[in-house]
């Protein structure tokens, strides 16, 4: 079951990333990561082909106030999203659920940021918003995104199609769970 939620005053810290809700003078960073090809479509949106784009989006994310921004603590930049998002998976629609969705600028893959981003929402997620599950998925030719699933402890589920409306194409998908009473620590998932 969808439950509201409420991302604005939150504030999340690792390593090296702090999580926070965007703000208006984020468009230059969200437009460079978002606006680079591969970055959206791996999440099922087309890259941005404006600042006009970018800034409607943003507006958005501030609206809804289910998404938080990645600023990489080195230079202080947004590199990223990663936002709760209705989950629509049978096994969790009588459980406060959400779905966890994540983009991450091109030029941090592979450095492990957005598990280290992911395992921070996924612990808030269970200890402060009553969480009960999330749920995750990936295309199947997006591998990077498969490991960040499954380092953070979610189990498979299904092969699945998903319909990317703005890119007007269906993705072969693999779908997760991750309940939050298989998770004894939350802060070390």
């Amino acid at each position: 079951m969808d439950i509201p939620i409420n991302l604005s005053q939150t504030v999340l810290e690792t390593e090296r990333l702090v999580l926070r809700a965007f703000r208006e003078d984020d468009l230059d960073d969200f437009y460079a990561y978002a606006s680079v090809e591969g970055v959206g479509e791996a999440a099922g949106w087309p890259h941005h082909t404006s600042k006009d784009v970018s800034r409607a989006v943003l507006r958005d994310f501030m609206t809804e106030n289910d998404v938080l921004a990645l600023v990489h603590k080195a230079d202080g930049r947004v590199i990223g999203s990663v936002g709760l998002h209705p989950a629509t998976l049978p096994q969790v629609k009588d459980l406060p659920a959400k779905e966890l969705g994540y983009a991450l600028s091109m030029s941090y893959w592979g450095q492990g940021l957005m598990t280290e981003a992911a395992r921070a929402v996924i612990g808030y997620a269970f200890d402060h918003l009553g969480l009960e599950a999330l749920t995750c998925g990936h295309f199947v030719s997006n591998d990077r995104s498969r490991r960040v699933i499954e380092k953070c402890g979610f189990r498979y589920v299904s092969d699945a199609t998903y319909y990317a409306s703005q890119l007007d194409r269906s993705f072969s998908e693999k779908v997760y769970v991750l309940f939050g009473k298989d998770v004894k620590n939350h802060a070390e998932i």
